[in-house]
């Protein structure tokens, strides 16, 4: 099966990006997933998500790119489903691979 892939501005492909948010301030991790990284972590520290309205110390704790919308949910997906502070932990530290 051939997958499409967006393109944007001037031809370029779209990346998706799976993303941890930590906020010292309430001691929370936050998963989710953008094509556009850097506008979505203002959107958070600004306090336009329901559960990131609870702090505004957000900062970029982990992240992994993907060429497919479809990999990055399967991906995001997993990391929530799994449910586990520990896991995202060790994401963070960089002891586990994808």
């Amino acid at each position: 099966m051939v997958e499409s892939r967006q393109v944007g501005i001037d031809n370029e492909k779209v990346m998706y990006t799976d993303y941890i948010l930590y906020s010292k301030k309430i001691n929370k991790y936050y998963v989710g997933f953008t094509t556009d990284i850097k506008k979505r972590l203002a959107k958070h520290k600004e306090g336009t998500t329901f559960f990131t309205k609870r702090a505004r110390d957000w900062k970029i704790v982990y992240f992994e790119e993907f060429e497919s919308k479809k990999e990055a949910i399967i991906r995001e997906r997993k990391i929530k489903k799994l449910k586990s502070r520990k896991y995202i932990e060790l994401l963070v530290e960089n002891k586990l691979r994808r």
